[in-house]
């Protein structure tokens, strides 16, 4: 196979990251924006010795699963790699991803994973956007999003991910950048000001927070573009983020207000949340709802236990545990997370919840070590990064009845399965929840149960 060829292809599988899997006598090629089934036209774009990529030129003959992208710019795009693919079909194709990882990595035969729980509507499902900022090849300010592995921004104001506030919100900042001679960043030569905006909506109160990430010490005009975003309905805060590193982080730690506070809230449940621009947040309010309760029901909370909920954020998961349980405990390494997971806690009336500033792999250890930490139940949430060994070290000295593993990346959720079966755990299920239509990445809840010395199940 060489750079160039056109050949004829029928896509077989999809990588774990939404690519096309198919075979040109016997040469494997991978193809973004295939599905699974489809027969493509194919020029191939890079050629190894066993394997190849190739960008599809046309469909053939579409596969039954494939279907019209919403988004005109959903191929360039690399926000939705699953957009031609039926609803059901990624709900499927998340589902035996999990179980593959299980299988593949952590070891299990015969894994039980549930039909990956979906949206009635997988559309305007996030409440957070971060669009990069930058100019076209005309000098014209635009926003947008990433092309699949690059930093060249797809100019799109109008993400059918995310609610129509997100053009509003971008249509003023335009209009004022051009207005007030303020220079987008850019990143290759490090100079510009205005890198990031973050956008928040919360459906339940309405409330809307707008966050410029610049890189500078301050905001020139502000005033003006405040009292255009106030005509945002909703308006709740806005401020800016400062940071000036040349880095792949978008928001530095230095956080101004310009309006109103440094949060909105949000209702998940029965408990009331209060966000910061720095806090972690699930994107998917309906579906994190479904995800909360999930764990709760693998926590079988009946009042009496004492639980710790690591990686806890903004104390999400940890008042929901709360409601159900004697004591719950909360680490999270984001001190603003940690400011806001404390405020939640007042604003519920939930006395019963104590959070820690930290890094989880740290902090449970220390606590262990001085004899203030034993748990009944543990419910992690780590990074995609996974748990931290010595973290899994601790759970496993603290001998929990079940641990509830709550996770973004199945592939590390799988590696600290094994390891947590390796160490006297039984995995009873998994649930995936689509917390992210149109995109490859899926969370999953699994439960674990201890087993005692004779192999019965302690729970």
């Amino acid at each position: 196979m060489e750079k160039n060829q056109i050949v004829t292809v029928k896509i077989e599988d999809m990588t774990e990251n939404g690519e096309g899997i198919g075979k040109v006598d016997g040469y494997a090629l991978f193809l973004k924006d295939a599905v699974i089934g489809d027969v493509v036209e194919a020029k191939v774009i890079k050629a190894k010795k066993s394997y190849g990529y190739a960008r599809v030129m046309q469909v053939l003959e579409p596969s039954p699963f494939r279907v019209t992208p919403r988004c005109p710019v959903a191929g360039p795009c690399g926000g939705c790699q699953l957009q031609a693919m039926s609803y059901e079909s990624q709900l499927a194709f998340k589902e035996k991803k999990v179980r593959d990882h299980l299988v593949r990595i952590g070891g299990l035969k015969e894994p039980k994973v549930l039909p990956t729980l979906g949206m009635e509507n997988p559309w305007e499902y996030r409440n957070k956007a971060q669009f990069p900022v930058g100019r076209d090849k005309n000098g014209a300010v635009v926003t947008g999003f990433y092309a699949a592995r690059s930093h060249r921004i797809v100019e799109n104001s109008r993400c059918y991910l995310g609610g129509p506030v997100n053009e509003e919100v971008l249509g003023i900042l335009k209009v004022w950048m051009k207005e007030n001679r303020v220079d987008p960043y850019d990143e290759e030569k490090g100079r510009g000001l205005v890198r990031h905006v973050l956008v928040r909506e919360s459906e339940r109160t309405g409330q809307v927070m707008v966050c410029l990430v610049i890189n500078g010490e301050s905001l020139p005009a502000a005033e003006s573009l405040v009292n255009c975003l106030r005509e945002v309905p909703g308006m709740t805060s806005i401020s800016y983020n400062v940071n000036r590193e040349q880095t792949n982080v978008i928001l530095g730690k230095k956080l101004i207000g310009l309006y109103g506070p440094l949060y909105i809230e949000d209702i998940i449940g029965e408990n009331r949340y209060r966000i910061s621009p720095l806090a972690f947040y699930q994107v998917n309010k309906r579906q994190t709802e479904v995800l909360y309760r999930t764990a709760l029901q693998y926590a079988g909370l009946t009042g009496d236990e004492t639980v710790w909920d690591l990686y806890c954020g903004t104390g999400t998961i940890s008042l929901f545990l709360a409601r159900k349980a004697k004591m719950v405990y909360g680490v999270e390494i984001v001190p603003e997370a940690i400011e806001n997971a404390r405020e939640n806690a007042k604003l519920n009336g939930i006395p019963n919840a104590e959070f820690f500033v930290g890094k989880a792999e740290e902090v449970l250890p220390e606590k262990y070590r001085e004899g203030h930490a034993r748990a009944d139940v543990i419910v992690v949430d780590p990074p995609r990064k996974g748990c931290d060994g010595e973290l899994l070290r601790t759970i496993l000295a603290m001998k929990p009845e079940r641990v509830v593993y709550v996770s973004c990346d199945s592939a590390t959720l799988a590696r600290d399965v094994k390891t947590l079966v390796d160490g006297g755990y039984e995995f009873v299920e998994a649930q995936p929840v689509d917390m992210f239509p149109m995109g490859v990445h899926v969370e999953t809840v699994v439960l674990m149960s201890r087993i005692d010395k004779k192999g019965t199940e302690k729970v």
